[in-house]
């Protein structure tokens, strides 16, 4: 998926949801990327969904790796935290815009053109692109 723009590790602690937002979108200006409002929006929802589900924000030190490409038509960014055993991305039928939690993978479906999931050894990988 085209070349790596940027990549760091964050601690799995939800004031770093903040970080990851801040980090992405200097990265994406700087490669002159504009509309960054979407992407701003997917990658708190990601993020703190790593942070909620995953070990990366059940353990002491744990840690969220944040990456992103781009190829001049789109944008990929992928996290990837600890996985966790008992715990699978997965979008509610239906998701209330009141509900104070569980529309995260909802709104990456609706905001971005493709988004998905993998899981290994290493850990838990959720990404999503946007266009251009």
């Amino acid at each position: 998926m085209g070349d790596l723009l940027g990549k760091v590790d964050l601690l799995g602690l939800e004031s770093s949801v903040k970080i990851a937002r801040a980090y992405v979108c200097s990265v994406l200006d700087r490669a002159r990327w504009r509309d960054l409002e979407d992407v701003e929006t997917l990658v708190s929802e990601v993020f703190t969904n790593a942070v909620r589900h995953s070990e990366s924000g059940r353990r002491p030190g744990g840690v969220v790796q944040v990456r992103i490409y781009e190829d001049g038509d789109r944008v990929r960014v992928e996290m990837t935290d600890e996985g966790s055993p008992n715990s699978i991305p997965t979008i509610p039928v239906q998701a209330s815009l009141f509900s104070e939690s569980g529309r995260g993978l909802w709104m990456v479906r609706e905001l971005s053109s493709s988004w998905g999931w993998g899981q290994d050894a290493s850990g838990r990988t959720v990404w999503f692109e946007v266009r251009s």
